[in-house]
């Protein structure tokens, strides 16, 4: 049986300070097949982006095994955090003074990058993402929607073998938010990547993932992770149907909301 992307298994936070202990990560097993787009969901503050350093290696872990790819084999395709994964946060955090191609093209540059194939790269991506013929426009000039798009592409220009999303849509206005679920399954769909896509919100959750894993409030624990049996392509009207609401109210029940 072939091993699965990621394996967590038991995996424990603590954060010292001062002399005092902080258990932000209590359990958390799950899981990862390559391809899949999983739904990281649970209440504000539960440690839901906790789990997401873990795995970007901006974090150690105090106890349980945590393993990505073949980490750690020191083989060529070994997974390197630094060079394998991909983020997008709640803001876009787009430097102002950088036109959108150039911003898209930073991690390119910080990686040493051949830039001539990169350039090829991130006008594709743009282009993926919708945002052709923005390429030489700077952030101020793009809705927040937008500026988030430009920052997925900017997640991909290296081509990462992992794409962690922390409540990437959380700010913007819910017409938008919609509207972006919507073309994250598109680009999620066009680029085969695996993603991590935390959320508190259980409908975008549902929407959104291939399986979903939720988390007890603080310290995380994990109540559940189950697929999410809907057809493709997704679409917004899924809301108002019995099969989506079957989901949201297994996830209530599991948060103690029902």
């Amino acid at each position: 049986m072939t091993a699965p992307f990621i394996h967590l298994d038991g995996v424990k936070k603590v954060y010292r300070s001062r002399g005092q202990e902080f258990l932000a990560v209590s359990d958390v097993s799950l899981d990862v097949e390559m391809g899949e787009l999983i739904s990281l969901v649970g209440p504000s503050g539960c440690g839901k982006t906790t789990v997401l350093k873990i795995l970007a290696g901006l974090h150690g872990h105090d106890g349980g095994t945590v393993q990505i790819g073949t980490e750690g084999t020191g083989g060529g395709n070994a997974f390197n955090p630094g060079r394998d994964v991909g983020m997008v946060f709640q803001q876009s955090l787009l430097l102002k003074w950088r036109k959108i191609i150039d911003n898209v093209l930073l991690p390119a540059e910080i990686l040493g990058l051949n830039m001539t194939e990169s350039r090829e790269r991130a006008r594709d991506l743009l282009a993926m993402v919708g945002l052709a013929g923005f390429e030489d426009s700077y952030p101020y000039e793009l809705s927040g929607g937008m500026q988030q798009r430009a920052a997925i592409a900017r997640a991909l220009i290296h081509d990462p073998k992992l794409i962690l999303m922390d409540e990437p849509f959380g700010a913007l206005d819910a017409l938008t938010r919609e509207k972006m679920n919507l073309e994250l399954l598109r680009i999620w769909s066009e680029s085969k990547k695996t993603i991590i896509f935390v959320t508190h919100s259980i409908q975008e959750a549902v929407l959104l993932g291939s399986r979903c894993a939720v988390l007890t409030s603080g310290p995380a624990r994990m109540a559940d992770n189950f697929a999410i049996d809907l057809p493709y392509p997704r679409t917004l009207d899924m809301k108002t149907q019995e099969g989506f609401g079957v989901y949201t109210r297994r996830i209530y029940k599991l948060l103690g909301m029902e």
